[in-house]
């Protein structure tokens, strides 16, 4: 029996041993601070990745506003975690409201005895047995169990609002990644204009030199503006394509998916009407899922006030089993029956300063929290106000740049005549060509922010989708 004993103690021992050191080996630390950890390489998670829809990715399928909005709100993984939330607190309120419905425990129990023999004859081993069956109920908590429901019905609505927040955050850097490329673009558009026209000073210069009438420093200045319009086109080209990644992760996809979409539109709808900021303001007031949040968060404190009152009231009870016993005495086996049925009463007397200062507790959270919402309202007018008058400017940029552009394009005009007729020098038709430049960067920037601008408003207004006066100028111009 001893040696059975060692040989058990052994075993475990040399078990003990293997387990410590397989957690020693499956936990690597750093052999010094300037060594990395050595780590078998994780498995790629390239299973379920997001992609472009078939029809987008054929060769000349270009992307609308609408699509690139639809696509980051379908494949953003904020989009897929906020509704995940707002599922788990859906979930809970269904928990909470099962309080309503008693609870029924299905039991088994199994005993060996050993005990005297009724008659004095000696001991007797018994095997008693059986299953058994419990009701409770609660019949009446005096609102704690409607608080608690409550509670959780509040939470769900905040989680639901939390969502449909979030769709409107990502919605906008959506939008706004996506005006950002078209600008990218534009602007490596007219950059190659601009090396178009460097390109053609520098061979006026070398025609003018050749003729005799030029000297030498007409073509090497020429040619170093032609060398500047190249450094710069090349640098916004690099630009873009950075632009283009960060579009393709604001979608939800890999930076380097290939896709495209159309051109930053010419026209700007300047004149189509707007609401008028009052209405603005109060759309922002009703609609804003965050504004909406606070809200239901202010509404949740206030019912758990109901559910840590309702902990000082009586709890009354129906509790009620049923059970069956066999008892085995190995040479005659009976069993008996029993039941009960009952109600409880539960009044709690002293705890001692805890419940006083839980509902203290309740009652400040729920103040802060309705302070908390009723402050957010102020930021949320803060914000239809900066993002209406920062559109006011905006459009007034607009109109600005494209008069300095006409200005600017009939001035470059001049100079390059002039100095095909040999009265102007190349000074003055490089620096009509370098504000030409300037210009025209200056406009396609000012229609940009225009549309950026627009889209804040409409996403601090309580909009969802892209305003009607963005999507019908960009769905127009495809």
């Amino acid at each position: 029996m001893k040696t059975a004993h060692r040989l058990a103690l052994g075993l475990a021992t040399v078990a003990l041993w293997r387990t410590a050191s397989d957690v020693a080996a499956a936990t690597p630390t750093p052999s010094s601070p300037g060594r990395e950890v050595a780590l078998a390489p994780q498995p790629l998670a390239t299973a379920g990745a997001p992609e472009l829809p078939a029809e987008l990715r054929k060769p000349g399928a270009t992307l609308t506003l609408a699509q690139v909005v639809d696509i980051a709100l379908g494949n953003s993984p904020l989009t897929r975690t906020s509704s995940r939330r707002a599922r788990s607190a859906a979930a809970d309120l269904g928990s909470q409201r099962g309080a309503y419905f008693p609870d029924i425990d299905l039991g088994a129990s199994l005993a060996r005895l050993r005990q005297p023999a009724s008659d004095g004859s000696g001991d007797v081993t018994l095997t008693a047995y059986g299953p058994s069956l419990t009701l409770t109920y609660l019949l009446l908590d005096f609102g704690g169990r409607e608080g608690k429901i409550e509670e959780a019905r509040q939470a769900l609505l905040a989680a639901d609002w939390s969502h449909n927040a979030t769709l409107h955050d990502v919605a906008l850097a959506a939008q706004e990644a996506y005006f950002l490329y078209l600008d990218a673009k534009a602007l490596l558009e007219a950059a190659r204009t601009t090396l178009t026209q460097a390109q053609a000073s520098l061979d006026a210069a070398n025609v003018r030199h050749d003729a005799g009438v030029a000297t030498i420093a007409d073509v090497l200045q020429a040619r170093t503006a032609l060398a500047q319009a190249q450094l710069d086109a090349a640098g916004l080209e690099g630009q873009a394509l950075a632009v283009r990644g960060a579009l393709a992760t604001a979608m939800g996809l890999r930076a380097d998916i290939a896709f495209d979409v159309g051109s930053l539109p010419s026209e700007v709808p300047l004149e189509r009407a707007r609401p008028a900021l009052d209405q603005l303001i109060e759309s922002a007031r009703l609609r804003r899922p965050d504004y909406a949040e606070l809200r239901a968060l202010a509404a949740k404190s206030a019912a758990h006030v109901g559910t840590v009152r309702a902990e000082g009231w009586p709890r009354l009870s129906l509790q009620a089993g049923v059970e069956r016993n066999y008892i085995d005495s190995g040479l005659l086996t009976a069993h008996h029956d029993s039941w009960s049925a009952g109600m409880q009463l539960s009044l709690p007397l002293f705890h001692g300063l805890s419940p006083t200062y839980d509902l203290r507790r309740a009652r400040e959270d729920a103040a802060a929290a309705k302070a908390q919402a009723e402050g957010y309202e102020q930021q949320v007018v803060l914000q239809v106000w900066t993002s209406y008058y920062a559109l006011e400017t905006a459009s007034q940029r607009v109109r600005t740049s494209l008069a300095l552009l006409e200005s600017a394009t009939q001035s470059e005009q001049v100079a390059l005549g002039r100095y095909k007729e040999g009265v102007g020098t190349v000074l003055d038709l490089l620096s009509a060509q370098a504000a030409l430049a300037g210009a025209r960067a200056q406009e396609i920037q000012a229609r940009s922010d225009w549309f950026v601008a627009a889209a804040r408003l409409a996403h601090d207004a309580g909009a969802l989708v892209p305003s009607e006066e963005i999507a019908v100028v960009t769905e127009e111009k495809k």
